[in-house]
């Protein structure tokens, strides 16, 4: 199994870029983030295509694409590990995607197998990779059997 995350924008060196190694270091799954950004000005609905083509760019041939979006399906971190352990059996390659501040084109959300959400609050893009890629260390942990989880 093969995690890859295609995320708008460039994390800088700061708190959340800590946050997103701390986590990302714990992950045993192979995994890999790939930042896309587009440099030139552009109105907020042109910025969000551009980013569609960027993000499709970066999509791993064959993976199975699960968006981050708040019109998704929100998981309880049981039910997201159990979802996890599922595509890890089955050897899939996954791709999360996160889009930037204008949310995802409608043609990365119209292509996803999966739309996930974060919750019904509105988070930051940068922040939201440091949330997903905690869920998916807690869940590496829930299938272990590992008592981080608790409810």
């Amino acid at each position: 199994m093969q995690i890859n995350i295609i995320a708008v924008g460039r994390q800088k060196t700061g708190p959340l870029k800590a946050l997103e190694t701390f986590y990302a270091e714990r992950i045993r799954l192979p995994l890999t983030i790939r930042e896309v950004e587009e440099r030139r000005k552009l109105s907020p609905a042109e910025l969000k295509r551009r980013e569609g083509e960027l993000i499709r760019a970066a999509l791993p041939k064959g993976a199975i694409v699960v968006a981050l979006d708040g019109g998704g399906k929100a998981l309880t971190s049981l039910a997201f590990a159990e979802q996890l352990g599922a595509w890890r059996d089955a050897d899939a390659n996954l791709a999360f995607v996160i889009g930037g501040a204008e949310g995802l084109d409608d043609s990365i959300l119209a292509g996803a197998q999966r739309t996930l959400s974060l919750g019904t609050m509105t988070w930051p893009h940068l922040l939201a990779r440091a949330m997903l890629l905690e869920q998916i260390y807690r869940a590496q942990q829930i299938l272990a059997g590992h008592p981080y989880h608790r409810e």
